[in-house]
């Protein structure tokens, strides 16, 4: 075996754990609650763990685990595990870094996980993170990950939470000054059928140049999560914290850029979905497919087109969703993981012939109606904001638009039955307003441009030189 092919090959899951007991370097504390001590057993198995494990606990009682870690109202959150990593790791620091620290990279790693109950009903995740020095006396760093169980039995569960806690291990101690390659490792020797991340952040002195928003948009890019989720300080969200038990409203777009009619159609589909009992619990999205993001023809992402597109909807205020659910359906199926409560998409009614296009629903048993079945499940809700005709001079609203007329009496079903509903109270001056036109302005130097954007876009796209800004007669990017 060469030595290029040993770089290359990917170690299972024994070797990873044994490697990170073979190095001399690292010691630490394992704690770890719910679904047993699936990540130190690894450690332990494989042999060498006197050289790494300074301590295994696992406060599995909940007295217990708010006496050590202080009181929570959830167990399995992001807040227990922070708590959890700051205890472990400043124990071990004040403990052992007189006796040790010239020659030790200190760490703690812990998860808070419910795997399968005995009963089966209840949602099946988990948080896991690390906080390590890289090298001993050094600032710490931190990898925090959520991730989901898809496996149907327990003990399935934990053989897979044990494999992806060895992998975020072995990561941060021997890939973390290549965070890509790091988060493409976490699924060795698992698969996307049986564990799913949807969530993870790097922070501290190792990972000061990554930006959390672009690895969240490489989940979704590698298949690891279905979407990801961050807010408009450009901190990544674990959608279940974020959706559990609220109303959700989603705008779909191409966002480039995001323009006044954006937000009014968003604006006019709040004020319908708060007729909706309990409406002050609604949650705003503003979503991205990865098929609005990958490049004409070379199938990967513009990573500086990305960054300027959620750079403006930022500055719009607006929490941002990335998703792989092309379909209407599948993006109400993702939501609905996470609430029961009403949810609406708010699209453009030029948008609709789209919708009722069949051909996006051949590879369904049945068709537009199991599609529609899934995507109006639970009293969800499609939002229709007019769309101006230029060419006939006309709206197209969701009261007048004709579907293929063997699907009219199904379209005339959606309408009476409320779950297409048309907005009104729309600004006539937005109508006129289309992304195409607007980049095309904006890569032209026409100052009109700014006319077209909220004001706190406009600043924001001169500031970054955004969407061809400040370079008149480049190549047209683009329009969506």
């Amino acid at each position: 075996m060469t030595s290029s092919s040993r770089t290359t090959e990917k170690l299972d899951t024994h070797q990873k754990a044994l490697a990170v007991n073979l190095d001399a370097r690292r010691y630490g504390t394992f704690a770890e609650i719910g679904a047993g001590q699936e990540v130190v057993r690894w450690f332990f198995r494989v042999g060498g763990a006197s050289g790494t494990i300074a301590k295994s606990i696992s406060a599995y009682d909940m007295a217990v685990s708010d006496a050590i870690y202080g009181r929570t109202q959830r167990y399995v959150c992001r807040q227990r595990l922070e708590s959890m990593l700051t205890y472990e790791h400043k124990l071990n620091i004040e403990r052992l870094r007189e006796a040790r620290g010239d020659t030790t990279a200190f760490f703690a790693f812990a998860d808070t996980v419910a795997a399968k109950s005995y009963k089966g009903t209840n949602e099946c995740h988990g948080w896991l993170g690390v906080r390590f020095q890289a090298h001993p006396r050094d600032q710490d760093s931190q990898i925090i990950i959520h991730v989901r169980l898809l496996d149907s039995e327990n003990a399935l569960q934990q053989e897979a939470l044990g494999v992806v806690g060895v992998n975020l291990l072995y990561g941060a101690f021997f890939m973390h000054h290549d965070p890509d390659r790091l988060l493409e490792s976490l699924l060795d020797n698992l698969s996307t059928e049986r564990l799913e991340i949807d969530m993870i952040e790097f922070s501290g002195i190792e990972f000061r140049h990554v930006d959390n928003r672009v690895m969240a948009l490489k989940l979704v890019q590698l298949g690891l999560s279905g979407a990801a989720m961050f807010d408009p300080k450009g901190e990544v969200l674990q959608p279940s914290e974020v959706l559990y038990k609220r109303q959700v409203l989603v705008e779909r777009g191409a966002f480039l850029p995001v323009t006044r009619v954006n937000i009014d159609m968003l604006a006019c589909a709040r004020r319908a979905f708060e007729k909706n009992p309990g409406a002050d619990s609604v949650v705003e999205l503003m979503e991205i497919t990865m098929r609005n993001l990958l490049e004409s023809g070379q199938g990967n992402v513009n990573l500086r087109d990305f960054l300027a597109r959620v750079d403006v909807l930022a500055a719009a205020g607006k929490t941002v969703l990335i998703s792989d659910y092309s379909e209407y359906y599948r993006l109400a199926g993702y939501l609905r993981r996470y609430t029961q409560r009403p949810i609406a998409v708010v699209l453009g009614a030029g948008s609709l012939s789209a919708l009722f296009d069949e051909k996006y629903y051949a590879t369904l048993d049945g068709g537009i109606l199991e599609a529609f079945g899934k995507l109006f499940k639970n009293d969800a809700k499609l939002y229709v904001y007019p769309f101006l005709d230029a060419a006939r001079d006309a709206l197209v609203t969701a009261s007048n638009f004709e579907p293929a007329p063997e699907l009219r009496r199904l379209y005339g079903y959606l309408l009476d039955r409320g779950c297409v509903v048309e907005l009104d109270g729309f600004d006539r001056e937005c109508l006129s307003i289309f992304s195409n036109d607007v980049l095309r302005m904006i890569q032209s130097g026409d100052p009109s441009w700014e006319k077209a954007v909220p004001v706190e876009v406009a600043e924001v796209i001169k500031k970054g030189g955004f969407f061809g800004y400040g370079r008149a007669g480049s190549e047209p990017a683009r329009g969506g």
